[in-house]
């Protein structure tokens, strides 16, 4: 199979060699940093494969992530269980499993990891003071940076062992300053440790590294060099970091295979495109609008014209864009392939059981997971 020929539509097609790609794009833009995968944006196992290969560790949002990772041979030891929300029984699961690193936001959860996974290393999450992303989280997860070291200080004191403070500045973030201030809150939550004895070995700087969609985004040499002078300047010497990118690693490797299932004039003048392919079924990131994909047709050279873009169910929300500008070719008809590009981050993974029946997005992977 090929990229040019794929079995069925819609499906999602991988290239496990743009993903290597990136990921050495990434260790060579911060060398010094702790590569951390974020399985959520595509728990494809290839790709778990391959990065464990390259010496990268793995930020699972769930017991199932977990088992996932250790189907695919990854030592626990370099798992990071990074939801700040976990029920009880899942921390031990979790520590059962080998797990020995987990994110927490508030007492109670650090009272069930000591209770649940005694000793284990914490890496508190804050909320930074950084602009808002594409996809911004609100304000669902992080404490102020004050209760921070509050936090910390308890975890030290429930016998916990203490990485450090950790903050996201949110999905698709294009301002490279917002991790030159969620690093500057970070040293100054590590300088108050120092001044009660407990010494932070790492700053985990979270994921939200961008990709161009519609859109062009900081690539990772300006991000890197951003993020080196910050750590530089604000953290202690021979502090760690972390990065846990998911759509840096894997958003540029996969291209959707669609197909336009109708083509309408509806009655307030504008043109709808329906694809077999909507939000239900891959492409939940449309919400709002926040990302805008790009598409490719083979009939690209004809004249174009704008168009609403919307899913094949027959739910009124299924519809991708009808705000962002989207010009597609005029003689597009029922039947024509549609290819949905940088399409490999949070579309399978996002992608429903079954809702009006119809099925999951199906993903296939091309390329080599060893060199």
């Amino acid at each position: 199979m090929s990229v040019s020929n794929p079995p069925e539509s819609p499906c999602l097609v991988i290239d496990l060699n743009r993903v290597r790609a990136n990921y050495r794009a990434l260790q060579a833009a911060l060398p010094s940093a702790r590569i951390r995968f974020a399985v959520k944006a595509s728990p494809v196992p290839e790709i778990i494969r391959l990065l464990n290969d390259e010496g990268a560790e793995f930020d699972v949002a769930s017991v199932g992530e977990i088992e996932l990772c250790l189907a695919q041979g990854v030592d626990p030891a370099v798992m990071c269980y990074g939801n700040p929300i976990k029920k009880a029984a899942h921390i031990a699961a979790a520590h059962a499993a080998g797990v020995r690193r987990f994110a927490s936001d508030t007492e109670d959860d650090l009272v069930r990891i000591a209770e649940h996974a005694p000793g284990a290393e914490i890496e508190l999450r804050f909320l930074a003071s950084a602009p808002a992303s594409q996809t911004p989280f609100g304000v669902k997860f992080g404490c102020a940076p004050g209760e921070a070291v509050q936090l910390l200080v308890r975890a030290h004191d429930l016998g916990l062992t203490i990485a450090g403070p950790y903050f996201h500045v949110g999905s698709q973030q294009l301002d490279p300053i917002a991790w030159q201030i969620g690093i500057e809150q970070a040293g100054a939550i590590a300088e108050a440790l120092a001044a009660k004895d407990i010494p932070v070995k790492a700053v985990n700087i979270g994921g939200g590294l961008p990709i161009s969609y519609a859109d062009t985004a900081p690539g990772v040499d300006e991000l890197g060099a951003v993020i080196a002078a910050a750590a530089a300047r604000h953290l202690p010497e021979h502090t760690a970091l972390i990065v846990e990118p998911g759509r840096a690693l894997v958003g540029n490797t996969g291209v959707i295979h669609g197909e336009v299932v109708n083509v309408r004039q509806a009655p307030d003048g504008r043109r709808w495109i329906y694809l077999d392919i909507g939000r239900y079924n891959g492409m939940a990131e449309t919400e709002n609008e926040y990302i805008a994909y790009r598409f490719q047709t083979d009939r690209d050279g004809d004249p174009m014209d704008e168009v609403v873009v919307a899913g094949p169910t027959c739910d009124g929300d299924d519809v991708l864009y009808q705000r962002t500008r989207v010009l597609l070719p005029t003689t597009l008809r029922a039947g024509d392939p549609i290819r949905i590009l940088e399409t490999g981050a949070y579309t399978a993974s996002y992608s429903s059981v079954s809702f009006n029946g119809f099925p999951p997005l199906t993903v296939h992977v091309i390329g080599a997971e060893r060199e």
